[in-house]
């Protein structure tokens, strides 16, 4: 046997090229991450265990330099590097906030310093930080409306709610950003426009962390709980990982603590919570592949009948879904109601406790799912092919198409499953 053509040999290559597809490029060398580590290190941060690298399928995040291991502190951030509403008040914005009247909310606080900070630019102290923020964010809020309308029905609703809430919150500001005139030589309808804003607010809402802050009087009664976490928000989400995140107050620093190993020179990540993929990419920009907590939406038909209404009362109307194990339980259970025959409509409540009827209705139920199921494959197949002649009549759309795709793409996968699953159920009553 020619060295090198054995099974070990072959073993090596696939550990190797597996292993070469999760690894990062270390990116700690770029201008803006040298500047960061000083910015950093002035603050009396410096990180022995991680590194800024680019990933595939993840791009930007944070690699490990050794192993770690199982309940390792992997960033103990000191509270001199967080951006708090405790920042805001001990800048020239302070006296501003403490006397405008109705109180502003601490996001205001918050959405206003990261503006007005980016405004000025080299003089910032917050500058470095400021560098490695994503440029545009890619939230439904930012999406083109005609990207937004290929969005499933459900997100394709609390994206236009998103949308309106943060239209609401510029012009209910607008006096406020006025107020602070004497500040800046340049009119603040310039500084302080919707687009400035719109970023400001995807800052903080998808990259600050939990932390809990004292109610000052000067803030409205929204809760104080955001803290921008520079280079900590570099880690990546995965929901395949546990972590431990939380402000240790003994030590004064904002502490990761993972609760499973990682390898030396693998991404690092955390875990933003067990969301499916229309809550990550509404609340964070993002799609997950493979997420285990992804589910299909069934969204209501308006013109239900009397059923419908017991099912609302009974809190069965709202998430129901197809998951990668099938139609979720309050699925079958909401279509197992609707199916019941007319004279066995008194056993409702037995359907809601979750008992078997009859076959007739287990199997009617099925039916019903499964059609339901396959109509969504042929809708989401359909809003591919239109993703993709977009694609190529629109060239500065792509970015946006590419995340509806990903979006789509495992949504189809999650449908395909559950069909399957449904058939092989359905042929038990054949």
């Amino acid at each position: 046997m020619k060295k090198g053509r054995g099974r070990t040999s072959r073993t090596r290559r696939r550990k190797l090229f597996r292993s070469s597809e999760s690894r990062g490029v270390n990116e700690s060398y770029k201008p803006e991450f040298i500047e960061l580590k000083r910015w950093l290190k002035n603050r009396k941060f410096e990180d022995p265990n991680l590194i800024p690298a680019r990933f595939p399928g993840t791009g930007r995040g944070l690699m490990s330099k050794t192993s770690l291991r199982e309940g390792q502190v992997i960033i103990s951030l000191p509270e001199s590097c967080l951006l708090t509403t405790d920042t805001v008040m001990r800048s020239y914005l302070g006296a501003y906030v403490a006397k405008w009247q109705p109180h502003p909310s601490p996001l205001l606080a918050l959405c206003t310093f990261l503006v007005a900070e980016k405004h000025a630019g080299t003089r910032s102290p917050w500058k470095p930080y400021l560098e490695i923020l994503p440029k545009a964010y890619t939230c439904p809020v930012c999406l083109e409306p005609e990207v937004v309308n290929l969005l499933p029905k459900p997100l394709k609703t609390k994206a236009r709610e998103q949308r309106t809430h943060v239209q609401e919150f510029f012009t209910s500001s607008r006096d406020f950003f006025s107020s602070l005139q004497p500040l800046f030589s340049e009119a603040v309808e310039n500084i302080f426009s919707y687009s400035a804003l719109l970023w400001a607010w995807c800052t903080v809402n998808t990259r600050a962390v939990y932390m809990k802050l004292g109610q000052r009087q000067c803030f409205s009664a929204e809760p104080d709980t955001c803290a921008l976490a520079p280079y900590l928000d570099l880690l990546n989400h995965s929901p395949d990982v546990q972590v431990k995140a939380a402000f240790n107050e003994e030590t004064r620093c904002y502490e990761i603590r993972t609760a499973s190993s990682c390898r030396q020179h693998e991404e690092v990540f955390i875990c933003y919570g067990p969301h499916d993929n229309q809550r990550l990419l509404l609340e964070y920009g993002f799609v997950s592949t493979r997420n285990p907590h992804a589910c299909v939406y069934v969204s209501e038909d308006k013109q239900m009948n009397k059923k419908i209404s017991i099912l609302k009362d009974h809190g069965f109307i709202e998430n129901l879904t197809f998951g990668w194990d099938g139609p979720s339980w309050r699925l079958l259970t909401a279509l197992k109601l609707l199916c019941l025959e007319a004279s066995v409509f008194t056993c409702w409540k037995k359907v809601l406790l979750g008992e078997i009827i009859s076959d007739t209705n287990e199997k009617t139920s099925l039916d019903i799912a499964q059609k339901i199921c396959h109509y969504f494959i042929e809708e989401t197949n359909a809003v591919l092919q239109k993703v993709s002649h977009m694609k190529d009549e629109d060239v500065a759309l792509v970015n946006q198409l590419t995340l509806v795709e990903t979006l789509r793409t495992e949504e189809l996968k999650i449908l395909q499953a559950s069909a399957e699953l449904l058939h092989n159920l359905q042929t038990a009553f054949t």
